[in-house]
């Protein structure tokens, strides 16, 4: 009775953290330790595009129908957007191809939807500019000698300045502040960068070099000493989100296709907030209908595996808050899917326990002997259902089927809960409820 009964503290430990996680209330964990390390662990509910609202962007490559576009230039090109929807900090933005020359982009909970479309589009084509002795105000064209070779206009209206270096030569981007407190962009160069910096720097001093993006001039600081280091600074008169959106432009570089809007809209959360209200209805009355079936007939035993597939709600929604997994409707469907997985493990246990109760064993050893004879069925069932759920993965993340992907992901997590439900949490809670019910007088108990 004392080894059947070894799990009850953990799981009791188990199921307390998974409430404490649940709480609607639940602020987290948010510690400070020293002055310059912090713990943040949000354990908020993350709620996809069809659930909170958001942004829906489709980008089409910007070139002519008949070039051809590589699939090692397009892989790149979703990557670089990856990078800078993730730096804009939205939760768990999807971003997929759609054929050979569009990408869909899903942005949940986005609160400036026109600036992360430029953002998205934008090529960032960043350059340090050697304009001589005389400063560029921030935010005047720019002609270079680069820009000019690269597009093969041979008649520049205006000065054309010398491009000393490109971003290409970005090795570090980062958010800071100067000497005045304002926010900068702090980089940091590679080699050949560092050497080109050194070199222009220390043969220009008292000059200026602009930085250029995108052919306007950001800002024109001037050469006070050689730089060596390949370290540098770009101030100005920026804001937090100004310098941040910079930062991130020349983090992820240029983009290999450049991309023009073929459409976006903005989705409202109202659809969703209904959706969600059926759903959690619909959740409720089928686990009540499956709690009422389970107690009238199997009696206690079904009473047992109400608080076990209680148990396995609370581990299951936790795990989606920890891990994070994205909440859609497909994922909630795949959810209440799993639940019927548990509540199909314990049937078999029953079942089987039932059988050796009729056979006249004593009650802890036919709770044992059930989950003996239940547990191939169980294991192959459960296998199954995962083999499944990996090829419905691979399915939505290769072909873009979003939709498909969270379903999966959300079943195949269930299912592996229930394994400990079914498996660890009803054995011990019918060993701790039943080992000490005389089953010769408590038949009734049992529906034998």
């Amino acid at each position: 009775m004392f080894r059947s009964q070894r799990w009850l503290i953990p799981i009791v430990i188990i199921a307390a953290l998974a409430v404490w996680i649940d709480w609607p209330s639940n602020p987290g964990v948010h510690i400070q330790l020293g002055e310059t390390r912090r713990v943040d662990w949000d354990v908020s509910v993350h709620k996809g595009l069809d659930l909170q609202g958001g942004l829906q962007v489709l980008l089409e490559a910007d070139l002519p129908d008949d070039q051809e576009i590589t699939a090692d230039s397009m892989s790149a090109t979703i990557t670089i957007i990856e990078r800078r929807v993730n730096g804009l900090g939205v939760t768990e933005p999807l971003v997929q191809a759609q054929g050979d020359r569009r990408v869909s982009i899903e942005l949940p909970g986005i609160e400036n939807p026109a600036e992360a479309v430029e953002l998205l589009k934008e090529t960032g084509l960043l350059e340090f500019v050697d304009v001589g002795f005389t400063p560029l105000p921030a935010g005047v064209p720019v002609q270079t000698d680069l820009r000019l070779e690269t597009s093969g206009d041979e008649t520049p209206t205006g000065q054309v300045f010398h491009t000393v270096m490109t971003g290409a030569e970005l090795r570090e981007v980062s958010v800071g502040q100067d000497q005045l407190g304002k926010f900068a962009i702090n980089f940091v160069l590679n080699s050949e960068g560092s050497r080109a910096f050194a070199d222009h720097t220390g043969a220009n001093v008292g000059g200026y070099l602009a930085i250029v993006l995108d052919g306007v001039a950001i800002s024109s600081p001037q050469i006070q000493g050689q730089i060596t280091g390949g370290r540098g600074q770009i101030t100005g008169n920026f804001t937090v989100e100004e310098a941040n959106d910079l930062a991130l432009q020349l983090r992820y570089g240029a983009l290999p296709v450049p991309l023009k809007v073929v459409n976006s809209r903005t989705v409202g959360p109202t659809l969703g907030q209904d959706s969600v209200r059926q759903s959690l209805l619909a959740g409720t009355i089928g686990f009540a209908t499956v709690a009422l079936f389970m107690m009238l007939y199997y009696r206690l035993p079904g009473f047992i595996a109400v608080l076990a597939l209680a148990l396995y709600a609370s581990i299951t929604f936790s795990l989606f808050k920890l891990i994070p997994v994205t909440l859609t409707l497909p994922g909630i469907a795949g959810f209440v899917l799993s639940v019927g997985v548990a509540v199909d493990a314990n049937i078999l246990i029953f079942e089987r326990m039932k059988e050796e109760l009729r056979a006249g064993r004593q009650l802890a050893h036919a709770v044992d002997e059930g989950f003996r004879r239940a547990w191939p069925s169980i294991r192959d069932s459960n296998i199954s259902t995962l083999i499944t759920c990996a090829i419905l993965f691979w399915f939505g993340n290769t072909f873009g089927a979003s939709i498909v992907k969270g379903f999966a992901l959300t079943l195949a997590i269930g299912v592996g809960v229930s394994l400990f439900t079914a498996i660890s949490a009803t054995r011990t809670l019918l060993h701790t409820f039943l080992d000490w019910v005389d089953f010769e007088e408590r038949k009734a108990l049992f529906g034998v």
